[in-house]
């Protein structure tokens, strides 16, 4: 079994790197990092999340009962569900970054301070896409904060410290290098692109601090590789470079994080591919489609280009032109390099947010249905955008799911297109308002998840 628990960023080399010179003696060698420590730790905190879970009601599940048979074992009152992680102050108004599975689900939230002060704190905004959240304490007085770094100019090899509460015993800190930048496929995040680090990193360390030799912080740790779940020198921090885009956008007042629209459908660069179009080695990302009103199309992009790099950052696959493409913004325009019929060219791309048309006109189904529990919307390129699916004109997509609903309890997910119910294809969530009112013992939905479409019978 392999666990994740993080590091950081990545970046091309900046002034600071002619700076750095190896040891010239013993003494350099023995300094020690207690400065650095005392300069941040106080800025490095305890996240303490619950929840209440509660019995679903009599008729909810007598109604599972009588049309879908018996589910899994219920919830008994009063249950409560917790977790533990670190966090990080990164604003004296009482702003915490730390990761989104560390409060993910939970209501009530506190902090605790290294000095062990306890405060209540608020949830300002998630992003489950990055796997970031920001807090905000309430009545915050006399913060220690960590100033965030550029994670761009890491170098392989450089020394930071990760600090955090591995297994709830306390703070701790621990030392390691920069072991490699700009790791994708790690399958942690939708935005994979981290910090590798051999710094100690255990469960509990999640929303903890990475930080550099100038006191700043250059990631958020996040997960570990690890066959027994605790430590064996492989972990991985979101770099700084994508907790600001978060921090910014919770500091502006959104709930949630609004990220360009390429409109356009990528794929890696294997080597039969790179081969085909010219490229010495495998590289990039591959254009398989263009939405035919977004961005890309209107610059120009076509399928079978190859995007190599954003705004002069080479990049790998997908996971890193996302990740490279969000850090623009969705203001102005970005240059992007292609390889068009074995020749390289650049084009310019709006960065936009994706449209909402049409409107999501969302419906939540209370009626007596599989769907009961279920808020489906309408698509669109930003529906499709935010729940990383593809864009379809078929069906209605469910955005959200109570937990003890029928919907979720037959297996809906979110991120389902609801094609069609009883036969009768769907061309808004009108429909399903009018068709699931209906009532009935047998039900027929056809669903596309993933591509993969397939029709099932729920009913008695």
């Amino acid at each position: 079994m392999f666990v994740v628990v993080a590091l950081f960023a990545f970046g091309s080399p900046g002034a600071e790197a002619q700076d750095r010179a190896v040891p010239a003696n013993r003494a350099q060698v023995q300094l020690s990092f207690a400065p650095i420590v005392r300069e941040t730790s106080g800025a490095v905190v305890n996240v303490y999340a619950t929840r209440s879970e509660r019995r679903q009601n009599a008729g909810m599940e007598e109604f599972f009962r009588r049309f879908f048979g018996e589910g899994g074992p219920s919830v008994p009152p009063g249950r409560s569900q917790s977790s533990l992680g670190s966090g990080v102050i990164v604003d004296p108004a009482g702003l915490v970054i730390t990761n989104n599975h560390v409060i993910e689900n939970m209501s009530d939230v506190k902090v605790a301070l290294a000095d062990r002060r306890e405060f209540e704190a608020e949830i300002v905004l998630r992003d489950p896409r990055s796997d970031l959240a920001v807090l905000k304490l309430k009545n915050p007085a006399d913060l220690q904060v960590i100033e965030l770094g550029d994670s761009e100019a890491l170098q392989v090899g450089d020394l930071v410290l990760a600090v955090g509460n591995p297994f709830g015993v306390g703070q701790t800190v621990t030392q390691g290098i920069v072991s490699a930048l700009a790791r994708t496929q790690v399958g942690i995040s939708d935005y994979q692109f981290f910090i590798q680090t051999d710094a100690a990193i255990n469960p509990g360390n999640s929303g903890g601090a990475l930080i550099d030799m100038n006191g700043r912080l250059v990631g958020i740790n996040t997960a570990i590789f690890s066959r027994s779940g605790g430590n064996i020198g492989i972990g991985f921090a979101i770099p700084s470079s994508m907790v600001r885009v978060v921090l910014n956008s919770a500091r502006n007042g959104a709930r949630n994080v609004v990220r360009p629209w390429l409109g356009a459908r990528l794929q890696s660069v294997d080597g039969e591919i790179a081969s085909s179009i010219g490229l010495p080695r495998p590289t990039g990302v591959l254009v398989t489609s263009v939405y035919d009103k977004g961005p890309a199309a209107d610059a120009g992009l076509k399928r079978g280009d190859a995007i190599l790099a954003v705004d002069g950052q080479s990049v790998d696959n997908p996971d890193g032109f996302g990740y490279r493409f969000t850090l623009k913004g969705i203001q102005g325009q970005t240059p992007l390099t292609i390889l068009r019929d074995g020749k390289q060219i650049n084009i310019s791309v709006r960065l936009l947010p994706p449209p909402e048309n049409p409107s999501r006109s969302p419906v939540k189904v209370t009626s007596r249905s599989p769907l009961s529990g279920a808020t489906l919307v309408n698509m669109s390129p930003a529906v499709a955008e935010e729940l990383q699916i593809d864009i379809s004109d078929d069906g209605v997509v469910v955005a959200d799911l109570d937990e003890n609903g029928i919907a979720a309890s037959v297996g809906f997910q979110k991120g389902d297109q609801i094609v069609a119910i009883n036969g009768e294809r769907l061309t808004s969530t009108k429909d399903v308002d009018r068709l699931t009112r209906r009532g009935g013992g047998y039900w027929e939905m056809t669903i596309n998840r993933g591509g993969r479409v397939f029709t099932t019978v729920l009913g008695r």
